[in-house]
């Protein structure tokens, strides 16, 4: 049953698409978790949800659309903001409101490692000539604001510190973000990318670790490309402590699931 996150989304949305004077639709709501996706006619609009609870402002809306144009228009499969009428960020019930093409997928298929790695690899090469600023410390400013906004275990902001000094200098580059192979859908046109809000510049280590600890050690294999190991390892360490902290935020929403983030904090320090 939608909670009001998403009541509040979809208001959002109908609010924005009125006031653009499109076409009424009833609205499909397609997901509703850490964004809120409501499908109106052939648009999606993107709201998000559990995000707030993290993150305030536009930016990681504008950087979405910024960085899924870019790779449309240079022939990379993503799924495409709308320019006609403008993607936004638009503003309803207080919140951010992008839209988007409607994608027609098999939400069924999973891609073989090979395919995801290589199409992956695709993304990186495109993002390595993105022009616009992003952010140098992505997932570790992420964290930084939830702890400042929650009152969570003090170890947890401790660990952030100790795996943030622990990354070794290494080459930086434009990076998905949150490349794990959910964030891969299968099209008539083949394997298209979504969901670019986290995308920031760091090591090629945290999204092929996003890779391997989501998808599997196979994935990371046919990634066509060196990681380093060191960088990888701690990475992977660093994806593993924002999972847990962002099952705390989850839980502030759905407090339901407030024992398995403990269980997951227990898990991690053990």
């Amino acid at each position: 049953m939608a909670d009001d996150y998403t009541r509040a989304a979809v208001r959002a949305a109908l609010a924005v698409t009125a006031r653009l004077g499109l076409p009424a639709h009833d609205p499909e709501v397609l997901h509703e978790r850490s964004n809120v996706l409501v499908r109106l006619g052939p648009l999606v609009a993107r709201v998000p949800a559990t995000t707030r609870l993290a993150r305030t402002g536009p930016a990681w809306q504008e950087r979405d659309v910024a960085v899924s144009e870019f790779l449309t228009e240079r022939g990379v499969l993503v799924v495409s903001p709308t320019t006609d009428p403008p993607a936004g960020p638009h503003f309803a019930e207080g919140l951010p409101v992008t839209l988007w093409h409607h994608t027609p997928h098999d939400p069924d298929h999973r891609y073989a490692p090979d395919v995801v790695a290589r199409s992956l690899a695709e993304v990186h090469a495109a993002l390595r000539e993105y022009p616009g600023e992003l952010p140098r410390r992505g997932p570790l400013d992420d964290l930084g604001r939830v702890f400042d906004r929650h009152d969570l275990d003090p170890r947890l902001r401790a660990e952030a510190a100790r795996l943030a000094a622990a990354l070794p200098a290494a080459a930086v580059q434009p990076l998905h973000g949150d490349a794990h192979p959910g964030n891969l859908i299968a099209t008539p046109a083949g394997p298209c990318w979504l969901d670019f809000e986290d995308t920031w510049r760091g090591p090629l280590a945290w999204d092929l670790g996003i890779l391997a600890r989501q998808g599997g050690p196979e994935f990371l294999a046919a990634y066509p490309g060196e990681v380093d190991e060191g960088a990888l390892r701690v990475c992977m360490r660093l994806r593993e402590l924002y999972s847990v902290v962002w099952q705390f935020v989850i839980a502030i929403r759905f407090p339901h699931r407030l024992p398995g983030a403990r269980s997951a904090l227990a898990a991690y320090f053990s």
